[in-house]
């Protein structure tokens, strides 16, 4: 059993949802990171997700790509990833676009994120179908491997993901880029009713 299906059995355990927090890592500085994701576990986070600061965010909104263009601007490298997961006092996975890892090479990636104790990574960007070099480089080196979903995804499309995905799904619970909403919307209830 991998260390993110034990968070999930554990709060399934106490009948509670478990607690996913963010951060891009290196934000505002690598040192402050740590401390943040640190007061995060302290206040009841179970699993953290580290963003891996990457300079073409499309995928993100505007909040997220201040925070990672202030993280670059400060001289954030693919070290201080592995720095900021190894002082990380919660499992945790690193998001990612699929650029960074595979031009760190994935099976040097993987390497590295397990030897910092990390327990996988999201890769939004990434689909199963294309990711047979990443899941056996996250395989080998014991790490799980998150693939998305959107409300858009048809059943047959959510099957797929699921049967690639370990972990859990990254249910993505609205259309567009990530950011600050007023609301949800209602299609993420649909999303997480079908994905179960």
């Amino acid at each position: 059993m991998s260390r993110i299906t034990e968070v999930f059995a554990k709060a399934k355990s106490e009948n509670r949802s478990a607690l996913i927090g963010y951060i891009p890592a290196g934000f505002p500085t690598v040192a402050r990171s740590i401390e943040i994701i640190n007061a995060m576990v302290e206040g009841g986070v179970d699993l953290i997700e580290v963003g891996y600061p990457y300079s073409d965010p499309v995928m993100d909104g505007p909040v997220i790509q201040r925070a990672t263009e202030l993280s670059l601007r400060e001289g954030f490298s693919s070290e201080d990833l592995f720095t900021v997961v190894a002082a990380s006092k919660a499992p945790t996975l690193v998001m990612t676009y699929w650029n960074p890892v595979e031009r760190y090479s994935p099976a040097q990636f993987a390497r590295d994120l397990a030897a910092a104790g990390g327990a996988g990574a999201i890769t939004p960007d990434l689909i199963p179908e294309e990711a047979g070099e990443w899941v056996a480089a996250a395989q080998h080196e014991g790490l799980d491997t998150v693939f998305l979903v959107a409300p858009s995804s048809p059943d047959v499309r959510i099957r797929a993901v699921a049967a690639a995905t370990t972990g859990f799904v990254y249910a993505a619970s609205t259309m567009g880029v990530t950011g600050a909403r007023t609301q949800v919307g209602t299609a993420a209830q649909g999303l997480v009713e079908r994905v179960r």
